[in-house]
């Protein structure tokens, strides 16, 4: 993270680079990116804007002397590719990571701190001196997720890697690492060459989305009371009934049903599986 800019028309943008170097949070990793990776973030990150999906954007991509090795396909088979950088802008890139870290390592005073920061730069919805806040934000995030990820169906976008350092607590799709758009209908399908175990397939999004809300929930549960705690449970509850009219109704516009109707779902699935007997 590089700085924060205010543009013309007053919105703030977090500016950061990925892929030039070692961080302190680099772990065994270079900190490097590669051409082709960086490429393919630049042209999705605007093209999903371009959709009207919540994202991150990219402002510049500068190509480096530098060699980068890397194992492309997990095979042993370690090649010597050009390096890049991309310099990529949010309005925030906090993610639920960033506050289960704090919960797990008992930093609760700087949890609250990070998180009235949080709901006060880009919460405005929210008051600061009402006491249900943090119930407010969890609310919100749990609803705007699952937008985001009907939002990911709604034109076969898969992810790739879905935990909880890669969910932002804005609801924008961050960190495009492996990722991939369908070509055809398929639950099974997965960008990702590493995902062995079909984890992050496209068809678990919304189950993954539910499970990083819960770990959200975990996050924030030492700073709420036993009632809020409950109501906390019953948002999250509410999760997958956010989730199925959000898809419903996006899938219900790409096919220009009007109206409300009790086979509608039918149809919707009925389609979708055509296409992927197809």
């Amino acid at each position: 993270l590089i700085g924060v800019y205010t543009n013309r028309h007053g919105e703030r943008w977090e500016l950061q680079l990925k892929g030039s170097g070692k961080t302190p949070y680099s772990r065994n990793g270079d900190g490097r990116a590669v051409l082709r990776s960086s490429v393919r973030e630049f042209l999705c990150s605007e093209a999903m804007h371009s959709l009207g999906i919540p994202t991150s954007r990219a402002a510049s991509l500068v190509v480096s002397d530098d060699d980068v090795w890397r194992d492309q396909f997990y095979n042993g088979n370690i090649k010597k590719e050009r390096g890049a950088i991309v310099l990529r802008l949010a309005k925030s890139w906090f993610r639920i990571g960033s506050l289960e870290i704090l919960t797990h390592s008992g930093e609760l005073d700087l949890l609250r701190r990070l998180l009235d920061f949080i709901i006060q730069e880009h919460f405005p919805s929210i008051a600061m001196n009402d006491s249900n806040r943090y119930l407010e934000f969890f609310s919100t995030v749990v609803s705007e997720t699952a937008n985001l990820i009907a939002l990911w169906m709604s034109v076969g976008f898969a992810h790739g890697v879905c935990n909880t350092d890669n969910f932002s607590l804005l609801s924008i799709t961050i960190d495009y690492g492996p990722f991939g758009f369908m070509d055809s209908y398929d639950p099974n399908f997965v960008p990702n060459t590493s995902d062995d175990e079909r984890r992050y397939k496209i068809g678990n999004q919304a189950s993954v989305g539910l499970f990083n809300l819960s770990k959200l929930l975990q996050a924030l549960k030492p700073l709420l009371d036993t009632r809020q705690k409950q109501l906390a449970s019953q948002i999250l509850e509410g999760y997958g009934e956010h989730y199925y009219s959000r898809f419903t109704e996006l899938f219900k516009t790409k096919l220009g049903l009007l109206g409300e109707n009790e086979n509608d779902n039918f149809l919707i699935a009925f389609l979708l599986k055509v296409s992927f007997l197809c």
